[in-house]
């Protein structure tokens, strides 16, 4: 994983997500880019640049993570920090930071921003994502008492969800006897979509558990496959491409 993407999310009431630049990373180098969702966030929910990064036209480019992307990582050297990687079921030895945004989302309770990786085909055709399961803490009490009841290599149904509250297109994840315990990141949504014209080209299964003062946010840690269209190539809407060289 050497590329994220920063979404923002639009004040009340529409509370919408747009992705608005994109993290580069290769060999401790690093480049930022506005991409096509902040100007249409610009226009539609009256985004302003960052004050990081204050012009949207421009390419930003470090030898060490920009402090908007840093801040948003445990520091290394906190006692729990090793507990923390084995929640994400990461090599300490290997561990990087981008890799740790793409699966935490670097949320902050101070600001408006998420991060999130770039989806890559594989040579199959494929996409694999991997990600913590999302509102594990709003479902049912039922589906809460079978989440903890999941056990690592578990297979879940993944099912669209076309009048999501919140969303509208939400992608659910349900346990083999029917309990609904959560879903997956907004920012697949799209993409499933695809996937889902073709239901058995989709799986999903369990990859680890994290019980022990662990957040719900951290708890069931979840793998899934999904085939895509061979004329389909995943996250090249307007919405994410650069808007400099």
């Amino acid at each position: 994983m050497n590329t994220l993407f920063l979404a923002w999310q639009a004040p009340r009431p529409t509370r919408a997500w747009f992705p608005i630049g994109r993290l580069d990373a290769e060999d401790h180098h690093f480049v930022f880019r506005y991409t096509g969702g902040a100007i249409k966030a610009q226009r539609e929910a009256g985004f302003d640049a960052l004050i990081a990064f204050p012009d949207l036209k421009r390419r930003y480019e470090a030898d060490e993570l920009f402090p908007l992307f840093k801040n948003r990582l445990l520091d290394s050297n906190r006692k729990d920090f090793a507990e923390y990687l084995s929640w994400l079921d990461l090599d300490p030895r290997q561990a990087d930071p981008v890799e740790i945004l793409g699966l935490t989302g670097g949320e902050r309770e101070t600001d408006s921003l998420e991060v999130f990786p770039k989806l890559e085909k594989r040579d199959d055709g494929s996409i694999c994502s991997r990600f913590f399961l999302h509102g594990l803490r709003h479902v049912a009490p039922e589906a809460q008492m079978r989440a903890k009841r999941l056990v690592p290599g578990e297979r879940l149904q993944v099912a669209i969800e076309v009048n999501n509250p919140a969303t509208g297109f939400a992608i659910q994840l349900q346990t083999n006897d029917g309990h609904l315990i959560g879903w997956a990141p907004r920012y697949l949504v799209e993409d499933l979509r695809q996937g889902l014209i073709e239901p058995s080209a989709v799986r999903a299964e369990v990859r680890r558990i994290n019980e022990v003062g662990a957040p719900f946010a951290r708890r069931v840690l979840i793998e899934l496959h999904c085939g895509l269209p061979s004329t389909f190539e995943p996250m090249t809407s307007s919405d994410y491409k650069v808007l400099t060289l």
